[in-house]
């Protein structure tokens, strides 16, 4: 088994005993139980919600930052969530008799408990993991140019492991590595002779994809050391298993036609979605009409300007649609294309609208009426588009889906302000397209009400 298999399976046992622990423990000071008739069984119901609910945020996974304010303040929007289900299913759905049902106060209190406590030991774990990776290396194979591009994106995800650069001739001594921003050429080392002396240090190793093949002490090693719990990846398949987006190097015209793209090719996925973006937005909107004609008010106030925002956005297959936001600006003609950071076209309740997404609510009548999803790429300008389409080859694959209010590339990288910002949101669109899931969905509304709750954005 190997290193991340072991500390998955830790965490999962350990949560499974916290559970019955709070639970229990919750039960006994309200006097419900004995210690020697503890509640097992009713409480699979929790626990199943609780390691779905942590699994969607990678709260098993090694290679989260378990230390972050992000991933702290996910963990307990998660288990808030896991809590609400819970109430909600043992007191509205399941009939009564079911031992859950005695105290209210008892399971609000076990999950208070459980925050607190599952969060402690994963800090511990990655503690001891982070203190592990210090001489952890990834390993590359590819071209001076490639390696330099592949370190480039791991200081910008913030990996921990180092890089070694491989080729398959003679090792260069006495370069250094390039400072952050440069174009100078990394060292390399002979592929055998780094297999052999970092064998017990190599977290991955990462392939270039090539036409040029492998010498057989190289392949013969690389096949030994993935059989002994080293993974090898081609460069593509370790972005969508680390990073989670699909590399634009990758794209051609044949993308589409590869594994994958199940809602884009099975009509069921996108019917059960359209089904479900149906009552979400219609239980948003009627749940939402109260509170619209007061911010309506507050936005006249402040300029007499209109409340609502239009514009003419692209959707699926190219079809564009009149978007409607609450207006956050101030109706002027011309100015930047993008937002900025202190952007003074932005009234004061404008600011707030934006940080709480609020103004974005009116979206759901785009939903409704089938322009939009809730959950997609997000729709962008006609101008925009015709811009990017132009410069960024491929860029037109994110209109197969209906754009979304939310979606994996809204929640994985801020506010795209550039081209280059585009670009690196388009991976993680790509790899929503290819990789649609109901999981994957689930996961992008828990990270939205992360972001909601932070007023993260623009």
């Amino acid at each position: 088994m190997t290193q991340g298999r072991k500390i998955t399976f830790a965490l999962l046992l350990l949560d499974a005993a916290a559970v019955v622990v709070a639970y229990n423990f919750m039960a006994w000071t309200k006097g419900l139980i004995v210690l020697h008739d503890l509640r097992l069984a009713p409480l699979a119901l929790p626990l199943l919600m609780h390691v779905l609910a942590v699994y969607l945020i990678d709260g098993y996974s090694r290679r989260t930052d378990m230390m972050s304010v992000t991933y702290t303040s996910l963990h307990i929007i998660a288990l808030v969530m896991v809590m609400l289900s819970t109430l909600l299913l043992t007191y509205a759905v399941i009939p009564a008799g079911f031992k859950l049902q005695d105290s209210r106060l008892v399971t609000v209190g076990a999950f208070l408990l459980l925050s607190p406590l599952t969060l402690a030991y994963r800090r511990l774990f990655y503690q001891q993991n982070l203190a592990h990776k210090q001489d952890r290396y990834f390993l590359f194979l590819g071209s001076p140019e490639n390696c330099l591009a592949f370190k480039q994106d791991c200081r910008r995800m913030r990996m921990t492991q180092s890089v070694l650069y491989a080729t398959h001739s003679t090792f260069v001594p006495g370069l250094d590595e390039p400072e952050p921003g440069t174009t100078t050429m990394p060292p390399f080392g002979d592929a055998a002779l780094y297999l052999k002396q970092y064998e017990n240090h190599i977290d991955a190793i990462i392939l270039r994809e090539t036409n040029e093949e492998l010498p057989p002490l190289v392949a013969q090693k690389l096949v030994e050391l993935h059989f002994s719990g080293v993974p090898t990846y081609t460069l593509e398949l370790f972005h969508q298993v680390y990073w989670r987006k699909i590399p634009l190097y990758r794209l051609n015209q044949t993308w589409l036609f590869q594994e994958g793209f199940q809602i884009a090719r099975e009509p069921v996925f996108e019917r059960l979605k359209r089904l479900n973006d149906i009552i979400l937005a219609t239980l948003g909107l009627v749940l939402a009409l109260p509170l619209l004609p007061v911010i309506a008010l507050i936005i006249w106030l402040e300029d007499r300007g209109p409340v609502f925002f239009l514009q003419s956005r692209v959707g699926k297959n190219h079809r564009l649609f009149n978007i409607v936001k609450l207006r956050t600006m101030r109706p002027e003609t011309g100015g930047a294309m993008y937002t900025g950071a202190n952007d003074q076209r932005i009234t004061r309740i404008g600011r707030f609208l934006r940080a709480s997404r609020l103004d974005e609510v009116p979206q759901l009548w785009n939903v409704f009426v089938g322009d939009m999803s809730l959950i997609g790429p997000r729709a962008e300008w006609v101008r925009l588009v015709n811009d990017y389409e132009k410069k960024i080859p491929c860029y037109h694959f994110r209109h197969l889906v209906k754009p979304g209010i939310t979606g994996w590339a809204q929640v994985n990288y801020p506010y795209g302000a550039n081209l280059e910002d585009t670009l690196h949101k388009l991976e993680y669109d790509l790899y929503y397209i290819r990789y649609f899931s109901f999981v994957l969905d689930a996961s992008i509304v828990l990270k939205t009400i992360h972001i909601m709750l932070f007023g993260k954005g623009r």
